[in-house]
């Protein structure tokens, strides 16, 4: 029974001692939010501009202070990061040998110069600190929250020490204690357990609150802050990262110089590389003066000073020896102030003219890069324009040999046919020569052309393969034994006289009409050159220089007729008609001999005597003009109707009426 009642007050006890440490935990939460807010109001503003110092009047020995402004110096830390990265990212090397070199020298002085600015910057900082210090605003509202945060952290931790080291006592003491102490000794630990999680959880928040206060015052903490908060902009050059080698900015390879490539593209791409570059360095170079007036302006003041520094230890110096002990140690102790001015000064002046020193050396490296450049550029342009000099001179002759060569053909070669293979191959030749002259011109990587052009022609020739083998056909039809204008042919069916031989097409004026009497039909046939490759549809035409066929005059014998003597009066009769043109055909029959290597006879007209299905054919054959073959047919068919009439024993042997048909079929 009694430990059932002790049990209940120990339980009681140990939540009452939680309670008062929540309790207690509460109230500490408060005081550090009312210490934040007496840090923030206790601290006088100070305005951002120039700092000088209020009791710069109290005595007539003390140096005025240094007026120095806070915003200028970040400002110019500011241009100077973009001026660096201007200068190491934002010139593109063209591939001249010398550009790793100015880029390399462009890399070191621009790092060079930002690290003096930040040395000078933060010793113009720790002067402001100074001044501040002497005016009594030095400490801030952040320095102060800093301070009591770490204060409390540290209380806390020592809070947290002692409990732990409490609750490992009681958990010693608990296994040795009697059953009847060991409930008080448990509910301490339970109620020391639980103080031990508060305060766990209040420096928690702390050092939360500590962090955020140490970050918000790198920001807005001045010019200290601002300066360090610019430096971790650029951890290449100040090494403030936590792995510089990680984010060291890797150098730009340099592009190789296609400037001697030997092509037109390729050097104007070249000549506009070095346009670019320049530009961008003379670009570069005013934002280096720039930076160059900016240093020299944040020095005005600084050398102001130092001037009247030595002008003042000058002027103690040359005083008359004191004798008084105190006068004595007063300037002692003047002299000890002007030489502490005296390092401050030197020590934020000093890095500035040094990075005055380092940005005229800059200066000097860009220019003589845009020196380079300018040289190769006039070299490159004047390559550029050597070359379209001889293209446009190359291109010149071949224009005026095009035009001597058509002179030429026009005056001495009279044929039209042999005039129109020449022309076409002018055409031909000149088109090759200007492709080649173009080429050689403007491609410098004949490797890649000819890579280039066997993916081109292979997809040309699946792609235009009708087209392909059209023009493939018409250099066989502008051959020796080809087709010429005038020439009638048959082809697909048509027969007709051509009009135009294109380089794809084939144009015909259709002819209709019989075997022996053609007329035009007033319609243009058009072919593809492509036929003269198709084994279906035969193409029939004159030989070179021909302009004849073969006619057949016919007459049936009858039964009882003597076929001799009427075949010795009709040959007799065509001889006749024939004998009027003979010398036309003799002629053209020369010009066969002429173009062929084979013996071919004279023609001339020739009887035939065959079976028929109507019973005995007699037949003379006899060659015909093509342009006149109408009026020959006429004319022969009246001399043999007249010769029929005249002589009673033809028109006895003859059965039938006569008639003139085409000896050639097609």
């Amino acid at each position: 029974m009694r430990d059932t009642i002790k049990h209940p007050i120990a339980n009681l006890r140990s939540s009452g001692i939680r309670l008062i440490g929540i309790i207690a935990g509460i109230v500490a939460l408060a005081i550090i939010a009312e210490l934040f807010a007496w840090a923030q109001n206790s601290t006088p503003s100070q305005a951002p501009g120039a700092i000088a110092a209020s009791s710069s009047t109290t005595a007539p020995n003390v140096l005025p202070p240094i007026r120095l402004d806070e915003s200028a110096v970040l400002s110019h830390l500011n241009q100077l990061i973009n001026w660096y990265r201007h200068c190491t990212t934002g010139i593109q090397p063209v591939g001249l040998p010398s550009d790793a070199i100015y880029q390399d020298n462009a890399k070191s002085l621009s790092s060079q110069v930002v690290r003096l600015a930040f040395q000078s910057a933060k010793a113009e900082a720790a002067q402001i600190e100074a001044q501040q210090k002497k005016s009594g605003s030095h400490q801030s509202a952040e320095t102060s929250q800093q301070q009591n945060l770490l204060q409390m952290e540290a209380r806390t931790s020592s809070q947290i020490d002692q409990l732990q080291s409490q609750i490992e006592t009681l958990n010693a003491q608990i296994p040795k204690t009697p059953s009847a102490a060991r409930d008080s000794l448990i509910s301490q630990r339970d109620a020391l357990q639980g103080e031990l999680e508060l305060q766990k959880a209040l420096l928690d928040a702390i050092q939360k609150m500590a962090a955020f206060v140490e970050t918000n015052g790198e920001i807005s903490g001045g010019l200290e802050g601002g300066i360090n908060q610019l430096a971790r902009s650029i951890p290449d050059v100040l090494g403030t990262s936590a792995n510089p080698q990680k984010t060291a900015v890797a150098p730009t390879p340099a592009k190789p110089s296609i400037a001697n490539s030997g092509g037109l593209i390729s050097e104007a791409v070249t000549l506009y590389g070095y346009v670019s570059a320049a530009h961008e360095i003379n670009g570069i170079l005013k934002e280096t003066d720039a930076m160059r007036d900016a240093a020299d302006r944040l020095r005005t003041p600084l050398r102001d000073a130092m001037r009247s520094t030595i002008q003042r230890s000058q002027q103690l110096a040359s005083q008359p020896p004191a004798t008084d002990p105190q006068q004595l140690q007063a300037e002692k102790q003047q002299f000890q102030q002007l030489t502490e001015r005296f390092k401050q000064l030197s020590g934020a002046m000093l890095p500035l003219s040094q990075e005055i020193i380092v940005l005229n050396d800059s200066k000097t490296n860009f220019e003589e890069w845009q020196s380079a450049m300018s040289r190769e550029s006039r070299q490159v342009l004047r390559s550029v324009l050597v070359r379209v000099s001889a293209i446009v001179v190359a291109l010149t002759v071949i224009l005026v040999l095009s035009q001597v060569w058509r002179r030429i053909t026009f005056r001495y070669i009279s044929d039209p046919r042999r005039r129109r293979q020449f022309l076409v191959m002018r055409r031909v030749v000149i088109g090759f020569l200007i492709t080649v002259v173009l080429v050689l011109g403007f491609v410098s990587e004949f490797s890649s052309l000819a890579t280039f052009a066997g993916f081109i022609t292979a997809g040309i020739a699946v792609g235009l393969q009708a087209v392909l083998l059209s023009v493939a056909a018409y250099f066989f039809i502008i051959g020796r034994y080809g087709i010429r204008v005038g020439d009638r042919i048959s082809v697909a069916g048509v027969t007709g006289d051509v009009v135009d031989i294109g380089l794809v097409r084939l144009y015909l004026m259709e002819l209709a009409g019989t075997g022996l009497d053609f007329y035009p039909t007033g319609r243009i046939v058009v072919f593809s050159n492509a036929v003269l490759f198709q084994t279906s549809t035969p193409l029939f035409k004159q030989i070179p220089g021909t302009e004849y066929t073969w006619h057949e005059v016919v007459v049936m014998i009858a039964p009882d007729g003597n076929h001799q003597e009427a075949q010795k009066k009709l040959v007799t009769a065509v001889n006749s008609v024939y004998s009027r043109y003979r010398d036309t055909i003799e002629r053209q029959h020369a010009a066969i001999e002429r173009h062929v290597d084979i013996q071919v006879e004279r023609p001339q007209p020739e009887a035939r005597l065959q079976f028929a299905d109507a019973g005995l054919e007699l037949l003379v054959r006899y060659p015909v003009e093509i342009r006149r073959a109408p009026d020959v047919d006429e004319e022969m068919t009246r001399k043999v109707l007249e010769l029929i009439e005249t002589d009673a024993g033809l028109k006895a042997a003859v059965a039938g009426t006569p008639k003139i048909r085409s000896a050639v079929k097609g």
